[in-house]
């Protein structure tokens, strides 16, 4: 089940469960749509996949014990592990390869 991550790693923008605008990569690492889009490129700058929109966890129980209430967000906010700098270099290096062949 995915983490929902609560926040932008680039920008930390806060990204609740309904956000429209977050992203995430095979890892669930999960960005901003502005930062994937402008900054990013469409590069996860953790593992070099792209992104895709983040799914949104029902609010409503429909079937039994499957919704967030029963399975909340997670608060744990997550932020890069690589400088700005690092990133933009990596972001560069790979940003011009189709997601499906990096």
């Amino acid at each position: 089940m995915l983490q929902l991550r609560p926040n932008c790693e680039y920008c930390d923008k806060d990204l609740p469960p309904r956000a429209a605008d977050a992203c995430i990569c095979s890892y669930e690492c999960t960005f901003c749509v502005d930062c994937v889009e402008n900054v990013l490129h469409n590069v996860c700058p953790n593992c070099g996949g792209g992104f895709v929109p983040r799914p949104i966890r029902p609010v409503a129980e429909r079937r039994g014990g499957v919704c967030l209430g029963k399975h909340p967000a997670s608060d744990k906010r997550v932020h890069l592990k690589h400088d700005r700098a690092e990133v933009a270099e990596f972001v560069t290096g790979v940003r011009d390869i189709d997601p499906g062949d990096r």
